[in-house]
């Protein structure tokens, strides 16, 4: 008889309260409030963060947070980790969807030892993102890896 391994679920909650035109506050119990809106090209405001940027910005934290919980299972120490992330939204069939992400990590390292397991670890992250596992965009991830001694302060 084979045992199947029971994984614990979580659950999130959210709350939205529309203030005025197309703008409104999401919320979550101990969070402070986030303003959101449409972006200028829906007629929105800029100023305020868009449902779009948000999320770009999770699928962005997501590999961070991946690749960090992966690294320090590991014991990999690392330098500095800065990422940039964009998103391309298209009409596919006369509706609107993000249709690709690129992620763009750097890394900062000490060692090319530490730079091999970096790259081992990162060739995981986007398979082991839940966010990246729960979008039909195509998410592309290009890290870039460099030596401690080699970067400016």
């Amino acid at each position: 008889m084979e045992t199947r391994k029971t994984y614990k679920t979580f659950q999130y909650r959210n709350n939205l309260v529309w203030d005025t035109a197309r703008r409104g506050r999401s919320s979550a119990p101990g969070k402070p409030n986030i303003e959101i809106g449409s972006p200028p090209e829906f007629k929105g405001e800029a100023g305020v963060w868009a449902p779009e940027e948000m999320l770009v910005a999770a699928l962005n934290a997501c590999m961070m947070l991946t690749f960090v919980s992966f690294a320090q299972s590991k014991r990999l120490a690392f330098v500095a980790y800065e990422s940039t992330a964009e998103g391309l939204l298209e009409n596919v069939d006369g509706k609107y969807r993000i249709v690709e992400v690129s992620v763009r990590p750097t890394l900062v390292l000490r060692t090319d030892a530490d730079i091999a397991t970096a790259r081992t670890i990162m060739a995981e992250v986007k398979e082991n993102c839940f966010i990246s596992n729960s979008i039909t965009a195509d998410v592309k991830l290009a890290p870039q890896f460099r030596m401690a001694s080699d970067v400016v302060s």
